[in-house]
């Protein structure tokens, strides 16, 4: 019998995301409660030190609250908390 070679598996969670993952469970929680907006999810972005403000607001320049829902939050590390109107929570994407 041939000898089997040990394979190391290759992790999926990668650090480029970890700060919008956060952030998106954050989100998701306030997501759940019945008087959820897009109010209270600036706060809880505000809240977060990794949010990069200035892209924020470039990424949201056309923003619409009764059109999109609510924001995406860009953070320092390039990676956004993305609002999913179809699922009625954030994901998050990782550095483009």
């Amino acid at each position: 019998m041939p000898e089997r070679s040990s394979v190391h598996a290759i992790p999926w969670y990668t650090e480029a995301m970890t700060q919008a993952q956060r952030l998106t469970n954050s989100l998701n929680t306030l997501a759940k409660a019945p008087q959820f907006s897009y109010v209270k999810a600036r706060a809880a972005a505000r809240a977060d030190g990794d949010v990069d403000w200035p892209a924020t607001k470039a990424c949201n320049a056309d923003f619409n609250p009764d059109v999109d829902g609510s924001e995406t939050f860009v953070m320092r590390d390039g990676s956004q908390a993305v609002w999913q109107a179809a699922r009625n929570s954030y994901a998050a994407r990782p550095a483009s």
